[in-house]
């Protein structure tokens, strides 16, 4: 693997294209075929999903919306799950024509990408989730029961997923912002009282439900990663861009 992903041989224009549609090509069948999958075993997955939601009873409010809803997940869990083979093709696609210095930051930034937005999946999963549930479920729960539909609490969980994911990209942008030179870890320390503002709009935007709770969390997670990233910024400018820090 690691033979591929830094081959330097030389190769024509033509063989570059050819080479382009062919990891496209793998790409979606791998994406496909892992999409198919997720379907034939939807009911683990839906079960693992309906855990955070314990003593709920879902309701199917309309024909097919079970049916509409499964193929949902199993399209967007593909994404998921197929996003290492899509780095990776990248990776052995980009690689050839960058430099050894290039690579040193690009490669493990991709790689980085990755992780960052399977951990923001995790911590959704494990701690947003629960969070907003427990503070929905438990709130006018002596007047009310709890009967929801299938379909938007899958559409709940969907979004909080992905807004999570993305959120958790936040020291990768500031990264590429300092290798551009557009920004500087010194710049972004000294701009954290705004940073603390906008987090809390993140918050906010970003999380589907308007409990407290769950924005809270949203909040300090971001504000959290922005201060990660500028560790990293100043990593990349100490050791790869040579910045002298008086």
């Amino acid at each position: 693997m690691m033979n591929n992903l830094f081959n330097d041989s030389e190769m024509t224009l033509s063989e570059h294209f050819e080479e382009l549609r062919q990891r496209v090509l793998f790409s979606i069948i791998f994406f496909v075929v892992i999409t198919t999958l997720n379907f034939c075993y939807i009911e683990p997955i839906v079960g693992f999903l309906q855990l955070p939601a314990n003593g709920i009873k879902f309701l199917q409010l309309a024909p097919g919306e079970y049916f509409f809803s499964t193929m949902k997940i199993s399209f967007y869990l593909g994404l998921v799950l197929s996003s290492p083979f899509f780095v990776y093709q990248i990776l052995v696609f980009i690689t050839p024509g960058l430099t050894q210095r290039e690579r040193l930051v690009i490669v493990p930034l991709i790689i980085s990408s990755i992780v960052l937005f399977l951990f923001g999946l995790s911590f959704c999963y494990f701690v947003l989730i629960p969070a907003a549930l427990t503070f929905l479920i438990s709130y006018g729960s002596d007047l009310v029961q709890p009967l929801w539909s299938f379909e938007q609490y899958f559409d709940f969980i969907l979004v909080l997923l992905i807004s999570t994911g993305i959120v958790f990209q936040i020291p990768v942008v500031q990264v590429v912002l300092s290798i551009l030179n557009l920004s500087s870890s010194v710049k972004m320390l000294s701009i954290w009282r705004y940073i603390l503002v906008f987090s809390t709009v993140i918050g906010a935007v970003l999380t589907p439900s308007t409990d407290p709770v769950t924005q809270l969390a949203m909040s300090c997670a971001a504000l959290f990663l922005y201060f990660v990233g500028i560790v990293f910024m100043y990593i990349v400018e100490k050791y790869f861009l040579k910045i002298e820090y008086q």
